[in-house]
């Protein structure tokens, strides 16, 4: 599947390694991930941001998630002084790029 929301080429190597768990290794990433958003949204301290952010975006580059990592790989590196109208602007940059992301991944399923 070829998408701008996925890269392709990290797909297939999934597949390849994963094998029949492959959809497995798909829904952990999903259910992770919608934890992840949750807390992104909650969190009001800069550095607690920051981690959770470091932490969507490596998981979110290892399923191929380019896009969706890069965003959070921005929040990640915000400035600690940064207006938090910036911040949460990226949580909802983040939050609706998952949600295509999630999209892309339960198409797949369907194939």
């Amino acid at each position: 599947m070829t998408t701008p929301h996925l890269d392709p080429g990290v797909l297939t190597t999934l597949r390849e390694i994963m094998g029949e768990d492959y959809p497995l290794l798909v829904d952990t990433y999903l259910r992770d991930s919608e934890q992840r958003l949750a807390k992104l949204v909650e969190i009001t301290s800069a550095p607690e941001l920051r981690e959770a952010a470091h932490s969507f975006k490596g998981s979110s580059s290892n399923m191929g998630a380019t896009p969706l990592a890069e965003l959070c790989g921005q929040l990640e590196h915000l400035e600690l002084d940064a207006p938090s109208a910036v911040a949460a602007t990226l949580v909802q940059q983040i939050a609706s790029e998952f949600a295509c992301v999630r999209s892309c991944f339960l198409a797949e399923r369907q194939r």
